[in-house]
């Protein structure tokens, strides 16, 4: 099964990624995940991170489907952050099957981020609202892209870790 997980910083993506990674037994790819390792050897990456700003569609494309190029994920993946802009979701062909939207709140989102105990570079307050701004400019009109698509499972993120993963594997029927 090959699936997207879309959410505004803080919708607990990656949570739920890894509780299907486990259920399904297939590979969890979070795209900030990767660009935060490479943001330590690339200084322009790390400065892209640090400001909120988004790796520009043909850099990310290419990072992430060359790590989708993996053996690992030639039977499905849980793909987590991308793609964030309408080009991004055009160009990227592997075969998605479900995008999963963890619909949560601004509000939600910064006080769930706020509690975070590790300490990231790319989460300062600023960063993060900047990001929370693009997520709607930019990340908005891929949700519609894949509901037009028929692919679109929203679910309410606001909910207790284990009902949200309900809901998610309830619209997967898995």
């Amino acid at each position: 099964m090959k699936l997207i997980l879309i959410g505004i910083q803080g919708a607990g993506k990656s949570t739920q990624g890894s509780l299907l990674s486990e259920k399904l037994q297939i590979p969890y790819l979070s795209s900030g995940h990767v660009l935060r390792q490479m943001s330590r050897e690339n200084r322009w990456i790390k400065e892209i991170l640090a400001s909120g700003r988004l790796v520009p569609d043909k850099t990310i494309i290419e990072i992430i489907s060359q790590y989708l190029d993996k053996p690992e994920y030639e039977n499905g993946y849980i793909l987590d952050g991308f793609p964030r802009t309408v080009t991004q979701a055009e160009q990227f062909e592997n075969g998605v099957e479900k995008v999963i939207l963890l619909d949560v709140s601004d509000k939600e989102a910064l006080w769930r981020i706020s509690g975070r105990s590790e300490d990231r570079d790319d989460e300062t307050l600023k960063a993060i609202r900047k990001r929370i701004g693009l997520f709607h400019q930019e990340t908005e009109p891929v949700v519609e892209f894949y509901k037009e698509k028929g692919k679109l499972l929203s679910v309410d993120g606001e909910k207790d870790i284990d009902e949200v993963f309900s809901q998610i594997c309830k619209g997967l029927d898995i």
